[in-house]
């Protein structure tokens, strides 16, 4: 199989890069370079089987493939709202190339959408049911607002054009290849717990997460793609935790000194998250089965080599 995976440098499309590989598929990595890196995929370059290419899918891409998964889009608060404008339009105008290209190739793709779709809910746990809460003119609406759009584009290129496609909304994920500085919350307290610093949680900690390791992802991923399941379906792991009880967890993890440091809660910051995963254990067989302190253990020895 010829799989196409845009974003592919980036910490997510990397792994799913060396899985797919692993299963002795030909794999070709696109990627810009926004916020992906080389050195995510430097075992991979001298195999066979693996091509990159350094392309913006804002820009048609003509390649030939059996697969496409279409990662490509920042996927952290701080790197999205960076360029509000080209994250929308890679959301639209980049998906829609993408579509473009399954159908040239006669091809199926899946669209990594996010549980950012359902914004600040007021339904809990969050199901694929749930249409959302979100504010589509705020600082995050360039992700959120953006996804929702993708979305729509994939269910309407399948109904008028008869395009094969699936979609998946990952909720937090967290594992090696995390950029140190991109804001995400579990990579944000290693590396302030790892040198001492100040643990910085936003608002009073009792905001809650659920958090998959990003191998679980990747499987349900690949699992998506295989299945008969158009979609959406949540991709996520339904144990929540507080964020002050994810700081305390952390500085524990690492053996650290530093404190917990309060500050304000962002704009439009969700006050809870939690899938509902009962669609993707009935339709694709699946479920998460790597344990939080687990995935914080292989995280934190991740960055400490860094």
């Amino acid at each position: 199989m010829k799989i196409l995976i845009t974003g592919g440098a980036g910490f997510i499309g990397s792994h799913l890069c060396k899985k797919l590989h692993s299963q002795d598929h030909s794999i070709i990595c696109v990627d810009n370079f926004l916020t992906g890196s080389r050195d995510n995929f430097a075992d991979l370059t001298d195999k066979p089987n693996f091509e990159f290419i350094e392309h913006d899918i804002n820009k048609p891409l003509d390649i030939n493939c059996d697969q496409i998964y279409n990662l490509a889009c920042p996927a952290s608060p701080i790197q999205y709202q960076k360029n509000p404008i080209m994250t929308m339009r890679t959301n639209v105008l980049g998906s829609m190339n993408m579509l473009d290209l399954t159908k040239a190739n006669d091809a199926r793709i899946l669209q990594a959408s996010t549980s950012e779709v359902y914004g600040d809910p007021s339904e809990h746990p969050q199901k694929e049911s749930y249409f959302g809460n979100v504010n589509c003119t705020g600082p995050r609406a360039c992700y959120d607002e953006g996804k929702r759009a993708a979305e729509s584009l994939f269910f309407d290129y399948n109904r008028k054009r008869d395009v094969d496609v699936r979609v998946v909304r990952i909720f937090n994920t967290y594992g090696p290849n995390m950029l140190k500085d991109d804001g995400r919350v579990i990579s944000n307290f290693i590396v302030q717990a790892l040198k001492g610093d100040g643990i910085t949680v936003y608002g009073d900690g009792s905001q809650t997460r659920s958090f998959q390791y990003v191998d679980d992802l990747v499987d349900g991923m690949i699992a998506m793609m295989e299945g008969d399941q158009i979609g959406p379906v949540n991709l996520g792991n339904p144990n929540e935790i507080s964020i002050g009880e994810l700081a305390s967890k952390i500085i524990e993890l690492t053996d650290s000194t530093s404190q917990i440091v309060y500050r304000d809660l962002p704009k439009d910051d969700p006050i809870k998250r939690k899938p509902n995963i009962g669609l993707a254990q009935k339709t694709l067989n699946w479920q998460p089965k790597i344990a939080l302190d687990e995935g914080l253990k292989k995280t934190i020895e991740y960055f400490k080599n860094l």
